[in-house]
């Protein structure tokens, strides 16, 4: 059984994230496109469930199957779409979870909802402290109950993904 844990920020995610970074473009090479750290682990300052998040963009989201193998090789569990049409999904650690790794093709909008969503929090406070004391306080009334603690946050994740949204497209505009 997973516990849920949310923790302080933690500057060594940066370096976690680097080093794995390194090995996911040794797996993937010439269909890589570029990788992001994503996930709360990416925002600094915000609480978050110690789990690094990444989300490497590829040429051709078909090809990602091909690189199973080695995937398993640094010791990932394959759960393909795992619910996202258009994705493969990885993870890392079992019960004690060390890696999410998210692979989207180059056009796909999912890149667009994770990067608004991380670059709104990185500079909009409020909605920061806010959403880690939500994940604070979810994870300490379901320590041994992972969707318990997902469908309590679900309802302010889609509200600050909604204004990240739009706050991201306008940067991009300027």
């Amino acid at each position: 059984m997973r516990k849920v844990e949310v923790v302080s920020y933690r500057e060594e995610w940066a370096c976690m994230f680097k080093e794995e970074a390194n090995k996911l473009s040794k797996v993937f090479r010439n269909e890589l496109i570029t990788i992001h750290h994503i996930g709360s682990t990416s925002i600094k300052g915000l609480k978050a469930k110690p789990i690094i998040d990444i989300m490497p963009v590829v040429k051709d989201i078909n090809k990602v199957d091909h690189f199973n193998s080695e995937m398993i090789d640094l010791g990932y569990e394959i759960l393909g779409e795992n619910g996202i049409r258009g994705r493969r999904y990885f993870q890392k650690g079992g019960n004690n979870r060390s890696h999410h790794v998210h692979i989207y093709e180059y056009q796909s909008p999912e890149i667009e909802r994770h990067l608004a969503f991380r670059d709104y929090l990185r500079v909009h406070e409020n909605d920061l402290k806010a959403y880690g004391d939500l994940k604070e306080k979810l994870a300490k009334m379901f320590p041994k109950d992972i969707g318990s603690y997902i469908s309590g946050k679900e309802k302010e994740v889609e509200e600050i993904e909604e204004r990240a949204l739009i706050w991201y497209k306008t940067q991009k505009v300027n």
